[in-house]
């Protein structure tokens, strides 16, 4: 019997001894780092599991078969979010199951920049490989409808922004998301607009914002050059802006812009047509929308561009004309 208790106690001990040693070694697989060298780039495809991560590893290098591993997976064995992970040079097993367990999917970025047409923004997202191409063959009315805008023209209506995205997100989901920002912000705008504006519906303030934004880059000139125009559109002068000319003329644009152009009839040559044109030329952004809704007070009817990317305002045709000959002829 005393044998018998003294192997127990031998067994148990060899038992605490070999669990702590186990113990021991598991925090050190848990502490241990995965990626040592660069950034890694993970894919997880719907459905995927914990398991089926680890088989990805082990094909990489970063994870050797062992006991540890599989009772990992085992633990990890459910479903775990798709999506692409970008873990971090000297991650640790603990640190790579937390990223994991969080579901933080790896956010990319894709700005529209204010001032781009609808049709340079849909060719920037065909060319984008990260997103998946569902509108590239799509008619501009085809995709207006989709977004829930049936009738809608599409100048104009996607907020430029930078948007966040995981890859293999869609380049409607992008579009769509754009869209609803810029009704949202184009709403919230014409509620508190300036009253006694010569506008007569958001669509109108979009026109206007859209030529604002391709007139000037300048912050501070905005509702200065929103106050020209909308002292034009009071008094019945046509607003005579060139970016409108340019818009209308599309593909037969060639970078230079003449007399014929001008003088040439098309429903966006405010040079010869009264009124803002019939849709907007661009995509204004937000700070172009709250000029065309809050004009600045003032006299200017006139501006020129002085060549350095800002403007000089005047109030009558013979100060324009003076720096017309100073800053656009002068230069010639």
């Amino acid at each position: 019997m005393r044998i018998f208790l003294w192997l127990c106690l031998i067994l148990l001990a060899c038992a605490g001894l070999l669990s702590a040693l186990a113990w021991q070694d598991w925090n050190r697989f848990q502490a241990a780092v995965v990626n040592p060298d660069a950034e890694l780039t993970l894919w997880v495809a719907p459905g995927s599991s914990f398991a089926a991560l680890v088989r990805d590893l082990e094909r990489l290098g970063l994870a050797r078969n062992s006991w540890h591993w599989r009772v990992l997976a085992r633990q990890r064995g459910s479903e775990i979010r798709a999506g692409e992970y970008r873990i971090a040079p000297g991650v640790t097993v603990t640190g790579l199951v937390d990223h994991l367990a969080r579901g933080r999917v790896h956010q990319h970025r894709f700005t529209i920049v204010e001032g781009w047409t609808t049709a340079r923004l849909r060719r920037e997202l065909a060319a984008d490989p990260r997103l998946q191409q569902l509108t590239a063959e799509w008619s501009s009315d085809e995709l207006m409808e989709r977004l829930g805008c049936a009738g809608c023209f599409a100048e104009g209506r996607f907020l430029p922004e930078t948007y966040f995205f995981q890859r293999g997100s869609s380049d409607l989901d992008l579009l769509g998301r754009a869209h609803q920002a810029l009704n949202e912000q184009a709403q919230r705008i014409w509620e508190a607009r300036m009253p006694d504006l010569p506008l007569d519906s958001i669509e109108q303030l979009l026109t206007l914002a859209s030529i604002i934004e391709r007139e000037t880059g300048q912050a501070d000139e905005r509702a200065k050059v929103a106050g020209v125009f909308v002292r034009r559109l009071q008094l019945g002068m046509r607003l005579q802006t060139d970016p409108t000319v340019i818009y209308g003329l599309g593909e037969d644009f060639r970078g230079r812009l003449r007399r014929v152009h001008l003088q040439t009839d098309h429903p966006w040559n405010t040079y010869t047509r009264h009124g803002l044109p019939p849709t907007p030329i661009a995509l204004p952004g937000i700070r172009s929308l709250h000029a065309a809704a809050n004009p600045a007070d003032g006299t200017a009817l006139f501006f020129v561009a002085r060549g350095d990317g800002t403007h000089h305002f005047s109030d009558t045709l013979q100060e324009h004309n003076a720096a017309v000959n100073r800053y656009i002829r002068g230069r010639r």
